[in-house]
């Protein structure tokens, strides 16, 4: 019988268009492992700090299209790694992006639905942070708890 593996992988995400980047950079301040203060006052920090950077992200983000290419990057990846994987058995890659969509919440409930026998998770950044990696491992958990 095949087994069924999930991969994980896990990136920072980015705003897919000009809409997007204030709500990710506001997702990004918010996060208790890039800014260490309490709530309330961290989100009210990430508001203000996403509300005066948006113009400028905007800007920057419109000389490379509008978004980031970070998610039609990291969907190459994951269809380019099922590929090499499909030996192992039923393999299905999912990403889950720390601060835009596709996120841990959504991708955890798509997982659950592949019931696989096995998830692999892959940290798609170059080091290990608190900042990134342990930020997406401890979301993954809370987001497992739920789905």
């Amino acid at each position: 019988m095949s087994r069924r593996i999930a991969v994980v992988l896990f990136n920072l995400g980015g705003p897919d268009n000009p809409d997007a980047i204030r709500p990710f950079l506001f997702n990004l301040f918010a996060d208790p492992a890039i800014i260490r203060i309490p709530n309330p006052a961290r989100l009210v920090l990430a508001w203000a700090i996403a509300k005066k950077r948006t113009r400028l992200a905007r800007d920057i983000y419109a000389e490379i299209g509008g978004g980031s290419p970070l998610l039609p990057n990291t969907e190459a990846q994951a269809r380019a790694l099922e590929a090499e994987l499909a030996d192992l058995g039923e393999v299905k890659t999912f990403i889950a992006m720390r601060y835009w969509h596709p996120m841990s919440q959504e991708t955890a409930m798509l997982v659950k639905d592949f019931a696989p026998d096995e998830v692999i998770l892959l940290p798609l950044y170059p080091q290990f942070s608190t900042t990134t990696t342990a930020s997406s491992l401890r979301v993954w958990r809370d987001a497992c708890k739920i789905a």
